[in-house]
Formats: C-alpha cells, structure tokens, sequence
C-alpha cells in the first residue's frame, strides 16, 4: 500500500531539519512583507521537461536522501535545499505545495524512458514540501549533475489551489555548462538569470562535507491565499 508517511525517526529529522534551516532563513535572509518589493526579480518560468516521474515513488516526501526506512543514503552530495515562495509584493504564499525532481548521483531521472545509466535506487529523485504561513520550504538532496546534453539543474513546480501551475527550474551558480545549456540560455535577461542561479556552498560545522543552497521563488502575481 502507497504510503508517504516516514518513519518516526525520520519524521523527528524532517522537524527538525526544517525547523532549523527555517530559523537560519529569517535570521540571514529575512524579508519584511512589501518592504523590498521592487528589489525582487519575479522567478521565470522554464519548461517542465520530458523526465517529471511519469510513475510518483512510495515516499514523496522532502527527504530524497533515504527511500522510506532504508538505511542506506543516495550517492552524491549531500545538500539542504531551502527558500520561501514569496508574491510579487514580497509578501509569504503558505499551503503551496513545491515539487523538486532531478537526476541522481549517476545523472539517471526518475522515468521510466531514461535508461542511458544505471538508476540509483536509493535516492528517491522526487519530493514534495507544502509551505507554512513563512512560505519556507525545505528539502534535503544531492547536489544536481549535469545530464546528456543538460546542465546541472533541478526542476521546481508550485501547485496552488485555483492558480496555474508555475514550473521553474535553478542552477549552479560557475558552472561550466551552464553557458551552453540551449534552455539555460533562452533566459536572455541578466536579473532573469540571476534569479535562477544559486550558490552550493559547504554547510557549517558540517562534519560529512555537506552543502546548502538556498532558492527563493518569487511569482509574478499576488495569489490567493487559503
């Protein structure tokens, strides 16, 4: 039976790890609601892709480390994913639901027609967060490799009830194949590119070489809230 409830020692570490990388989001990057409104960059949409999981995993939850209760995590680096989705006015969207899939350690989406390598079985290549009244999310991953004719990326949707899809995608900020990457380069505008890029820098007092990134989305229109 389809479940996506974790474990409760991993449901103490989603808690947790959410509850922190929220704090460190309002001390190092807090936003007063419509104070800095027209410094924001509205987040481009980019296109979905070919590789959305046409089959969802058992856990879909925002731990793609660790498949249910494995004990065994997914190859690559280890990376806190965290943000808010924030309205043009600068303003938190709460109970939106944000979807992350990418490729896994071995470059290989969660679908059934990307056989180019072996799949990684361990890593869960798919993840949901619905986000509170802060509109942070958070997510634990890999670091995204590049794929055959692709930089490294990963796909973001945000699903709000009565509002169009918004699909998106971000990146590593230097890296080498971003320049030549055909959907990368169709963002023309600097801001556009800017607001897509993002930093993979090592986390702090992290003792396994761990990451963190940090993207906050930010739509074109102020939606309703529910």
């Amino acid at each position: 039976m389809q479940t996506d409830v974790p474990s409760p020692s991993r449901r103490s570490f989603l808690r947790a790890a959410a509850a922190s990388t929220a704090g460190f989001s309002l001390a190092a990057c807090w936003n007063i609601p419509g104070a800095f409104a027209e410094a924001l960059t509205v987040t481009p949409r980019q296109t979905e892709g070919p590789f959305y999981p046409d089959r969802l995993p058992l856990d879909t939850d925002n731990d793609l480390i660790l498949v249910n209760d494995n004990l065994t995590p997914a190859i690559g680096e280890i990376t806190h994913l965290s943000g808010k989705l924030l309205d043009a006015s600068g303003d938190p969207i709460r109970n939106a639901l944000i979807e992350i899939w990418q490729v896994d350690g071995n470059g290989v989406y969660l679908h059934t027609r990307d056989h180019h390598a072996k799949r990684d079985a361990n890593f869960q290549g798919f993840g949901r967060f619905l986000t509170g009244s802060s509109g942070e999310y958070y997510f634990r991953t890999v670091k995204p490799v590049p794929y055959p004719g692709r930089t490294a990326h990963i796909h973001f949707k945000v699903k709000q009830h009565g509002e169009r899809e918004f699909i998106t995608q971000c990146y590593i900020k230097g890296h080498p194949q971003n320049e030549r990457d055909g959907i990368y380069r169709e963002l023309r505008n600097a801001k556009d590119r800017e607001a897509v890029t993002i930093d993979f820098k090592p986390m702090k007092k992290s003792k396994s070489n761990e990451l963190e990134a940090r993207f906050n989305i930010v739509l074109g229109s102020t939606p309703k809230q529910t």
